[in-house]
């Protein structure tokens, strides 16, 4: 790879600000279908996926996270798109499972040019009474726990080009 294009793949991947433009369905599809096809743990359908696009229930979902995690930001960097990602409590690798999808869907998101930002704080979220009401108005089953979540949308603005690398910081031995 020339460094063009490790460049583009660093910058793509540290995406901070979304334009306000709905992701459009086909995108949407090629995103999810992809997290679902992630190998998990015993062949099991865990995890769970859920693509959040209501204005009224993201903003619901940007202020709880404040509150749970005490900060003021949004988390979610103003991407139209939440994908949250449940797995069933007490499930063995669900953590792993959650990781394989959530990889899978960034995969496929940055392969049809969208930008995505993986969110790692969500578990104590949904351990709220708030967070159980929003679970059960997304039609999720009881007993399942949220183990992370993707922004995604449009890439508003380049982020700042990555630092430079020092020559040989990696190496590959055989």
């Amino acid at each position: 790879m020339n460094n063009e294009i490790i460049n583009a793949l660093l910058t793509r991947r540290s995406v901070r600000s979304y334009k306000p433009q709905q992701v459009t369905d086909d995108e949407l599809r090629t995103v999810l279908e992809t997290g679902t096809y992630a190998p998990t743990s015993m062949g099991r359908q865990d995890p769970w996926i859920v693509a959040v696009q209501n204005a009224g229930l993201r903003q619901e979902l940007t202020e709880m996270n404040a509150k749970v995690m005490g900060v003021d930001s949004d988390p979610y960097y103003g991407a139209p798109t939440i994908v949250l990602v449940f797995a069933t409590k007490g499930a063995r690798n669900a953590v792993q499972d959650a990781s394989l999808a959530l990889g899978n869907m960034m995969n496929a998101a940055h392969a049809i040019g969208l930008g995505s930002c993986w969110i790692n704080r969500e578990l104590e979220m949904f351990d709220t009474p708030q967070g159980r009401s929003i679970m059960q108005r997304l039609g999720l089953p009881e007993g399942l726990t949220c183990v992370g979540a993707l922004s995604l949308g449009y890439i508003d603005k380049q982020p700042a080009a990555p630092k430079p690398r020092k020559a040989n910081y990696y190496r590959v031995v055989k």
